[in-house]
């Protein structure tokens, strides 16, 4: 808890085994008041390792997407009365340490949501991100920042803190289930008006560190084109997108 605001981390987890027990070593214990696991049907012993840990884990009866595994871990989140969210990916990837951070730069007013970002620093593809991604996620987020009338330095990453508000207020369930949803998510946040901080986070590649393969990269890459698409059209009044309605 940091000046009385309860943070509670979610892992949306699939096949973290090897990495989970690092990654939760790492968080800033002192001051997250839970941790939440969702684990979309692994096939390994991640939500086995979870328990070991204490950590309180919700399991998927079957694979549903990381998206669907997201909107089950906000509403886990939510139901025990966080203040401030943050999501750390399980595989290790991020740097856990930077919770703090995050948490802190929403609870300051400054920000709604805050975003760890793997390009601020220059040092993303000294941490093994593959070429061929980097330039995509370059490509991308100008794409983005176009359509959306902001400037991120990325918005593909997959270490986010949110206050409890944003996610009150965002319309999650009509969102994607796939990999998708995490960039319908920052449009939405775009659409209704909420601040979006960035903080410099160093990333690891690595063996077991969860990545998409390149089929699944170019389909995440049309549904964020699609995305920034449709919030123009919206944001201009052309169409009406269930993403973008208030009050679902």
């Amino acid at each position: 808890m940091i000046s009385g605001k309860k943070i509670i981390v979610v892992m949306p987890a699939y096949n973290a085994e090897k990495t989970l027990r690092q990654t939760y070593a790492e968080l800033p214990h002192e001051y997250v008041d839970e941790v939440i696991l969702v684990d979309d049907a692994s096939r390994d012993r991640t939500a086995e390792v979870a328990r070991e840990l204490n950590i309180n884990t919700v399991i998927h009866a079957k694979n549903m997407g990381y998206g669907a595994n997201q909107k089950t871990c906000y509403r886990a989140a939510l139901e025990k009365g966080a203040d401030i969210v943050v999501m750390v990916h399980p595989d290790y990837q991020y740097s856990p340490r930077l919770v703090t951070a995050m948490a802190s730069m929403i609870i300051s007013g400054h920000y709604d949501l805050v975003l760890g970002s793997r390009i601020l620093g220059g040092q993303t593809l000294k941490g093994g991100m593959p070429t061929y991604k980097y330039v995509a996620n370059r490509v991308l987020t100008l794409f983005e920042n176009i359509f959306l009338g902001v400037k991120l330095s990325e918005y593909h990453t997959g270490f986010r803190a949110f206050s409890r508000q944003v996610l009150e207020a965002l319309p999650l369930e009509e969102n994607s289930d796939d990999f998708v949803f995490d960039n319908e998510m920052l449009a939405q946040a775009v659409y209704f008006g909420f601040k979006i901080g960035e903080i410099s986070c160093p990333t690891r590649y690595f063996g077991d560190a969860s990545s998409i393969n390149f089929r699944r990269s170019v389909k995440y890459g049309l549904g964020v084109i699609i995305t920034s698409v449709k919030f123009a059209l919206q944001k201009f009044g052309i169409r009406d997108y269930a993403i973008f309605r208030a009050g679902k």
